[in-house]
């Protein structure tokens, strides 16, 4: 009887659904495979009497055998068709999966450019001459200097530099406005950028940072100018301007900057999505006991 059931659900799925037969296949091994841990658990048992917590001890062998949390799910999957199946054509009277979370998959860290890699991209290289070399390297090192989001510095404008305060006002996730210092350095590099710019571009400005007739960068212009430049000193898979936001919070956690400043400073609404940088951190010193310590 339950060889019939899974045969006819399998059939449902390649006539009824139309999925393709490598699918089908796939849910078959799903199906066999889980009845081959419930009958190691109760030979009595079968696919109409498994309860919730038979099917939760399946997800934490899986993972135990070393499954990743997307294959699991896939696998939870092909179980919860099923039972939905077994639902709808009353063989059971609840259905088991429905009560079972699958593993939260596991999020990437960010990737961030090395200190000494910025060093060496804002000291070392060279952007070439004019005034479209001069702003591309204030782009990278306003990113590198406030973390700002890429959307954030495309819409900054002349009357958002306070120079006397030391401060830039950046509008950020809905209309949300937060107040950035900055140093000596990036002062001085911002002063120099406008002179050029002020020379160079007739009239009124759109923005802080513009194209050589004074309208407003797009957003997909900074990010290819980030690319390209930063293409010059990483082989980074991701070259982006959100690379040089994560490389700015790293940088302050590794110098002892306090998590709830660093999240002021990133406008983040929750202490949550600045603590990932924490972990990121962590795995750099991991990395450096690793290789350091003659006992590692």
């Amino acid at each position: 009887m339950f060889l019939m059931l899974k045969e006819s659900f399998l059939e449902y799925l390649r006539y009824e659904r139309n999925y393709s037969e490598k699918t089908v296949v796939c849910y078959g091994i799903d199906l066999d495979k889980f009845e081959g841990y419930f009958k190691g658990v109760d030979e009595g048992l079968d696919f109409t009497t498994v309860d919730a917590d038979v099917i939760r001890g399946w997800v934490v062998s899986l993972m135990d055998a070393g499954y990743t949390a997307t294959s699991v799910n896939r696998k939870l999957s092909s179980l919860r068709s099923f039972y939905r199946y077994l639902l709808r054509k009353k063989e059971i009277a609840s259905d088991p999966v429905r009560k079972v979370r699958g593993p939260k998959k596991k999020k990437p860290l960010p990737v961030f450019v090395k200190e000494k890699d910025m060093d060496r991209l804002l000291d070392d290289t060279d952007f070439g001459n004019g005034f479209k070399a001069v702003r591309d390297r204030m782009i990278i090192e306003m990113f590198y200097a406030t973390g700002v989001r890429l959307s954030e510095l495309v819409g900054l404008k002349d009357c958002d530099i306070d120079f006397s305060a030391g401060l830039i006002k950046v509008t950020g996730k809905r209309n949300k406005q937060r107040l950035i210092p900055f140093g000596k350095e990036l002062e001085e590099d911002l002063t120099a950028y406008l002179s050029v710019r002020n020379e160079v571009v007739p009239g009124t400005c759109e923005a802080l940072f513009v194209r050589n007739d004074g309208r407003a960068l797009s957003d997909g212009m900074v990010y290819l100018l980030v690319k390209s430049n930063l293409a010059k000193v990483v082989t980074l898979k991701k070259k982006s301007p959100h690379v040089l936001r994560h490389t700015f919070a790293t940088s302050m956690l590794n110098h002892h900057a306090e998590l709830e400043s660093v999240k002021e400073l990133l406008g983040h609404e929750s202490l949550t999505t600045t603590e990932v940088y924490t972990h990121t951190t962590f795995e750099e010193l991991k990395k450096v006991y690793e290789q350091a310590h003659p006992r590692a």
